[in-house]
């Protein structure tokens, strides 16, 4: 092949994706660095816009415009030290309204040299996060304190199911008189199975990809401050 065609051809790529590269820097700079490219394809499709995902992949990595990913878990199974409850969930994550199903979960944050622990309500019907509270321990205070926050001024939620693994806290006599008190079915998913309680799983990976990730926080003062924007944005998107 020539080299004026090779380069020929190499313009016509790069002259073929220009268009789509400056939607991709919008629609990443519109959702400040949250979308990753599965979602950014899904906007860009919504778009009219015919894309493979791989090629949004591609195009954001050329770009610099890929998160960062991290895992660490925190495990607060401690053992039998309470009642446990049964899977009454077993997997099945759908609802026809609001508050019939509820999924609970502590998930640990690092802010540079800091530990936090955020403890977060999400509602099944349409994975809206109820309620969450954050504490530099990972102590009942905040599970009761996330609790109270959720029922608010309402005493009877007979019949909704609250969904958890086993860690301690909801082990604890407390917690437990809590949800009884308000006649809410306690269930929890099975030893060490987190697929059991992946909804919840499934919205801490978002958040610390989308928000934890792709910024830097001073304290947990500011993390904090942005976890309540990003909440909200989550909610309303």
């Amino acid at each position: 092949m020539a080299r004026s065609t090779f380069f020929y051809h190499i313009k016509q790529k790069q002259d073929k994706h220009e268009e789509v590269c400056k939607k991709i820097t919008d629609i990443y700079a519109r959702n400040k660095g949250r979308y990753g490219y599965r979602r950014i394809c899904i906007e860009l499709r919504s778009q009219g816009i015919c894309i493979n995902h791989k090629t949004v992949a591609r195009l954001m990595q050329e770009m610099s415009l890929q998160a960062k990913r991290k895992v660490r878990h925190y495990r607060s199974y401690k053992g039998q030290i309470g009642k446990t409850a049964p899977n009454v969930l077993e997997r099945d994550f759908s609802a026809t309204g609001p508050n019939q199903k509820w999924a609970t979960d502590v998930s640990q944050v690092n802010i540079k040299d800091r530990k936090c622990y955020l403890s977060t309500i999400l509602d099944l019907w349409n994975g809206e996060i109820v309620s969450f509270t954050i504490s530099d321990s990972p102590n009942l205070k905040m599970v009761t304190e996330m609790l109270k926050k959720a029922f608010g001024n309402k005493a009877n939620y007979a019949g909704l199911i609250m969904h958890s693994d086993q860690g301690w806290h909801y082990q604890h006599k407390e917690y437990q008189n809590m949800l009884q008190e308000r006649g809410i079915v306690q269930s929890m998913s099975r030893k060490g199975n987190c697929l059991d309680n992946s909804m919840m799983e499934n919205f801490f990976g978002l958040m610390k990809n989308e928000l934890l990730y792709v910024n830097s926080f001073d304290d947990i003062k500011c993390f904090k401050k942005e976890l309540e924007e990003y909440i909200s944005y989550y909610n309303n998107k």
